[in-house]
Order: structure tokens, then sequence, then C-alpha cells
């Protein structure tokens, strides 16, 4: 059964952090697979997608062809090959979702003017400003009381980088190197992901929650892009986190 993880700051929406259980994939995929960009049968992924959008009880699904930019796109009805890696809408009905395998997926949601907010926040579009542009977008769109939640991400104790990665933060975050911890190879230390987006978000005013619950740890209910390039897999699915105005 699809039994994804909610959090009461997004009541008043339909909404759910979706895990990998309860679609119709096989194999690597199995089983909630949403991500088109997969290897896995297209048939498949369609199918998985419409059980996420019946549970939300939406009229219809709208993601976008995410490449961990800053790009928010404002919708009001599913678009065909939109880039960007966050979404926002107005439209009733209209469920909007970010797929992730590790990255940070973020839901936000404003019910008293209306408008609601899907992101996908890796390192990169965290650190680049992929919140700060959704918080604007749904500013510029009416929003003024947005709650967050963070979802479903690789944890500090399985996020392991290297030493050009905190090179990053030296020069442009110095107020985060906290959330580094030298982990047991030299050179190299743990970073705490879903913190920094919750930083990034209080930044644009937004406070943020987090779902305690690490991608790469639990195989069981999530997909993980770095478990499978431990593994030497050849693909790896996604799942979605989605949110609607009802």
């Amino acid at each position: 059964m699809i039994e994804p993880l909610t959090h009461t700051a997004l009541d008043g929406t339909a909404h759910g952090f979706f895990t990998r259980q309860g679609g119709v994939s096989t194999g690597l995929y199995e089983s909630l697979n949403t991500g088109l960009g997969s290897e896995d049968a297209r048939t498949r992924v369609l199918e998985n997608r419409d059980r996420v959008r019946q549970y939300l009880g939406a009229t219809a699904l709208a993601t976008a062809y995410q490449t961990h930019s800053t790009v928010t796109a404002f919708i009001d009805a599913p678009q065909e090959a939109i880039k960007a890696d966050a979404l926002v809408t107005k439209t009733s009905g209209l469920a909007i979702g970010a797929l992730a395998a590790d990255c940070a997926p973020v839901l936000l949601s404003d019910t008293q003017n209306g408008i609601i907010g899907a992101a996908h926040s890796g390192w990169r579009g965290a650190f680049d400003g992929i919140l700060a542009s959704v918080a604007a977008t749904m500013r510029e769109n009416g929003g003024k009381h947005i709650a967050a939640v963070i979802g479903p991400c690789i944890s500090k104790k399985a996020y392991e980088v290297g030493p050009e990665f905190i090179a990053r933060f030296e020069s442009n975050y110095t107020d985060d190197l906290d959330l580094f911890t030298p982990s047991k190879k030299s050179g190299h230390h743990m970073f705490d992901l879903p913190s920094f987006v919750q930083r990034q978000l209080a930044r644009v005013d937004i406070e943020a929650h987090i779902i305690n619950a690490c991608t790469y740890a639990d195989e069981a209910r999530f997909f993980s892009y770095r478990l499978t390039t431990h593994r030497n897999e050849a693909d790896y699915g996604r799942q979605m986190s989605a949110i609607c105005l009802q």
C-alpha cells in the first residue's frame, strides 16, 4: 500500500513524501518508482505516478525536468518537459511534485492565500539558491504565510564529501562549517544536507521542519542514488514528494 510520510505543518493541503512502496515496478525499481528519467518501463512509471495523483485526490500531477538549477516555474496546468527544480501553483486540484533519491524534497504551503510549492534541493541547488527562488516566486504570487517541510534525504551519517566540497563552503558559507564533521577518511567530512536546506529557508524567513528519515540507510522505504553507486548498480528509482490544494 502507498503510505507517504506527512507533516502537520502542511495541514490544509493534500500532501505526501512518498516512499518506494505501493507501486508496480520490479527489480531495481521496486516498487513505486516515479522517475521518468530512469530506465524503468514507462508504462509502469506512469502507473506509479497516477497512483500518487489518485492518493492526493488530484485531477492532474505535474513535475519538472530537474537539473540541479535555481529555476522555479509558476504553473496553472501540467506542462511538458519544463526545466526547473521547483514548481509553484495556485490551481486547486493540480498536484505538483519533486523527485529525489538522496537530494532533499521540500514542500511548501500558504493555505491562507492558496499557494503551494514543491522543490528539489540537492547540495548544489541549496548552495546556489533554489530555496530563495521558490520562496520569491511564492511571494510574488501572493504567498505571505509560508510553511515548509523538508522530506527524506541522505543524512549526515551517510553523506561523506571530499575536500573540494568543503572548500566551496569555506569560500561562501563560513557560518555553515559546523555542518561538517571529519570522517574516517583523511581530508573528508560528513555533511548535514537537511540542516543546510533548513538554514537556507530560514535565510529567506521561512521556518522549515525536517522529517528525519535517511534515504541511504532505509533501503526498504527509499531509493538512494549513492547506495546504487556504491553497489555499482546500473540505475535507480526516484521517489516523489507532492502537494495539492484541495
